[in-house]
């Protein structure tokens, strides 16, 4: 069966269907895979928005706010990268990005 997909106020919209296991362990793996898939996903967001204020932070010129959003997103990637919610390539970039965005503070200040 081919499922079309729905068109939602001029805006084609695909219908997702769920796997169907053939097990019980199918079953649960596709459960616990979704569980991880959100874990995953609030550690995604958490990082960008630890971004967004270390980048206000930077911005506004506080020091002490920088030190402290700055030690926050470390942690942050650090344990992400230990969960294996993101690679730990990806993890060592987007600490050196952060660093890179808080010596702009000490090269202005």
């Amino acid at each position: 069966m081919l499922l079309q997909p729905r068109r939602q106020a001029g805006v084609c919209v695909s219908t997702r269907r769920e796997p169907v296991a053939n097990s019980k362990q199918q079953a649960k793996r596709v459960r616990t895979a979704a569980r991880q898939r959100l874990e995953n996903l609030r550690y995604r967001t958490q990082i960008k928005t630890l971004f967004r204020r270390l980048s206000e932070a930077v911005e506004a010129g506080d020091s002490e706010q920088v030190d402290v959003a700055h030690k926050r997103l470390v942690a942050l990637v650090d344990r992400a990268a230990a969960r294996r919610a993101i690679h730990r390539n990806a993890a060592a970039h987007r600490k050196s990005r952060a660093a890179r965005i808080v010596s702009r503070t000490n090269v202005s200040a």
